[in-house]
């Protein structure tokens, strides 16, 4: 989704009025989550449970982040209907936010698996079901 937001001008149409997500959202909620898995990568290997209490520490913005962004992102998606005619006048296409190009089995699917991903690590970081 990053790629589809930054491909279809998501920085250059937030300036612009036209998109809903910022880019400090977007980045953000990006950065962490790869500093995220790096981290649980890492605990996977040392095997401390300090880094997977460390994960989840920092898996709890990204979830923050996460529920702000669908929260912006649906009002563009159920503007699509009325995309059509503002497509159609000239010099639209900016007009378009980059957002809508969104698949929305792909946000659920994003959703979901992030949600699992955040319950296990949490289970994990508390030692549930641990030797």
């Amino acid at each position: 989704m990053l790629g589809t937001w930054i491909q279809r001008g998501g920085i250059r149409r937030r300036q612009t009025g036209a998109g809903r997500l910022p880019a400090p959202v977007v980045f953000g909620h990006f950065a962490l989550a790869a500093i995220g898995l790096v981290v649980w990568i890492i605990y996977v290997v040392a095997d401390k449970s300090a880094l997977a209490r460390t994960s989840f520490g920092l898996l709890l913005p990204v979830a923050l982040l996460g529920f702000v962004m669908p929260a912006r992102w649906i009002p563009v998606h159920r503007d699509h209907g009325t995309a059509g005619a503002v497509a159609a006048g000239p010099g639209a296409e900016g007009a378009v936010p980059a957002e809508r190009y969104f698949p929305v089995a792909v946000v659920v699917a994003h959703g979901l698996l992030a949600v699992v991903t955040l319950v296990l690590v949490l289970l994990t970081a508390l030692g549930v079901g641990g030797s």
